[in-house]
């Protein structure tokens, strides 16, 4: 598959995308939009490789990868990023998309349609780490604090290994999971010495925007796009897990399951790879529904 690499620039970043295939698309079906966040590009390499009949884009994220901002800022905003992805699907020029969109991806990806209702046709939003649709939201708003703390207070092994504890946690967050000691980041392979890094937009403060973001359950029912809440087989009652049950119901359907985890779709360059063959072919029977 032939890829190419675009930039658009706009006042506050300049966007970068690659287009895997041909635009026009070759099979006359809509472009194949993937997003992730904190993940740029890189991250669906091996996904995309699984649809060469297919034109997929995928691009880097405002402030990720080649993406580079210009507005001064370092938070991530859903409604600002799905204001660039708008901006993407433009500059594609090739109408409405198909869209697969992963953890913070998927946030972003329900705050496009509902800004932007006519940019997607089908939506499989997976994962989608949404703090205000849980029950136990308060609790979760302070397990994730608690992963901001250890990463301000110790550095990028001790956050890492606190963020692996809370999103493999099952069920709700209890005062099991507070009394817990803190994680030793040597137990998950990470060094425990403090790399002076705080910039880390999965273990700072600087995306919790994304976890708090309010979804409109209202519009997202009554847009044209096709929406379907994902979930990996091996998530479900995880934190990211129940986030997409618990958006599911408020939407009035049921989840889809998909294999394997929250990153099932990546492939083997990655430290925890999923089972992107198997995923791939889920997410082509999802898609083919509406095809």
């Amino acid at each position: 598959m032939v890829m190419t690499t675009q930039m658009l620039q706009i006042p506050e970043v300049d966007l970068v995308y690659d287009v895997h295939g041909t635009l026009p698309t070759a099979d006359g079906r809509p472009p194949l939009v993937m997003i992730g966040q904190p993940m740029d590009a890189g991250g669906f390499g091996t996904l995309a490789s699984h649809f060469p009949e297919r034109t997929v884009i995928t691009y880097d994220p405002r402030g990720l990868g080649r993406s580079v901002r210009k507005d001064g800022r370092v938070d991530h905003a859903p409604r600002t990023q799905a204001a660039d992805v708008h901006a993407v699907i433009e500059a594609l020029g090739a109408g409405p998309v198909e869209m697969f969109a992963s953890s913070g991806g998927a946030v972003t990806a329900l705050a496009l349609v509902t800004a932007h209702p006519d940019d997607v046709t089908t939506l499989v939003a997976h994962e989608p780490p949404l703090i205000p649709v849980l029950p136990d939201a308060q609790a979760a708003e302070r397990a994730r604090t608690g992963v901001r703390d250890a990463y301000e207070g110790k550095g990028s092994g001790a956050g890492m290994a606190a963020f692996i504890v809370m999103t493999s946690w099952q069920g709700e967050f209890t005062e099991d999971y507070f009394a817990q000691p803190a994680p030793d980041p040597a137990v998950f392979g990470m060094p425990t010495e403090d790399d002076g890094s705080r910039e880390d937009p999965l273990l700072s403060d600087r995306s919790w925007a994304v976890s708090s973001y309010r979804p409109d359950v209202d519009a997202l029912t009554a847009v044209p796009t096709r929406v379907v809440i994902a979930v990996g087989e091996e998530s479900l009652g995880t934190f990211t897990g129940r986030t997409s049950v618990a958006l599911a119901e408020l939407l009035g359907r049921r989840v889809t399951v998909f294999p394997s985890h929250h990153g099932g779709f990546v492939g083997g360059e990655f430290g925890y790879a999923g089972q992107p063959a198997a995923f791939a072919r889920k997410l082509h029977e999802v898609l083919d529904v509406a095809g």
